[in-house]
């Protein structure tokens, strides 16, 4: 059972500027989501229903599941310093 991954048009900009080796990395880790949204490490955010955080180094990805529909939508891709900051 294999979610579909899709990216918010924000999430596509904040990909792009960041540098080429993490971006592979993202990819790998979408990826991944794809497989499993709920890998070891997630942690799911307060105040909401469906929306998780995963870690990758010293970034994060922010991003909401929906189970009925097998879909993962990437909201963010932030250094964590930037994370919660608009």
């Amino acid at each position: 059972m294999s979610y579909q991954v899709e990216l918010a048009p924000a999430a596509v900009k904040q990909i792009k500027k960041l540098p080429s080796d993490i971006q592979q990395r993202v990819v790998t880790k979408l990826e991944e989501l794809a497989a499993n949204p709920r890998p070891d490490g997630v942690v799911k955010l307060e105040g909401s229903d469906n929306f998780y955080r995963v870690r990758l180094n010293n970034y994060r990805i922010v991003y909401q599941i929906q189970d009925d529909l097998l879909l993962v939508t990437v909201v963010k891709v932030k250094h964590r310093r930037d994370v919660y900051r608009s």
